[in-house]
């Protein structure tokens, strides 16, 4: 494992499981978004996803697309280009946490019309 450099199956592999772990902790603690151990989650479910859209949608691996699912907000799907233990979707990024950490250039660039 490479911390520094992680490869794109171990980003994948944390991300979901941070993902699961944040939904589990809204759950637990009955609080959605209140809980500071699910805040930290899904902050740091945030910045691996950015890290994965810098990392490797510059090497067409990864990329940004809208969903069209219903939900409270809108929101950006991470998918992948090859699937990874037989994923495709790399979890949800809502849109106004993407424009908050990329810039409008970066979004550009990393988002695909499905």
């Amino acid at each position: 494992m490479d911390l520094l450099n992680p490869s794109i199956e171990q980003l994948v592999a944390e991300i979901v499981a941070l993902n699961h772990a944040w939904k589990e902790a809204c759950e637990l603690f009955d609080e959605r978004e209140n809980s500071p151990l699910a805040q930290s989650l899904r902050d740091l479910k945030t910045c691996k996803q950015i890290r994965l859209l810098h990392s490797y949608a510059p090497l067409g691996k990864v990329y940004l697309a809208l969903d069209d699912q219903l939900s409270d907000e809108p929101l950006y799907s991470l998918l992948l280009q090859e699937s990874i233990d037989n994923r495709w979707n790399v979890e949800h990024l809502p849109v106004r946490v993407a424009e908050e950490y990329l810039s409008s250039a970066e979004l550009e660039r990393f988002t695909r019309n499905n």
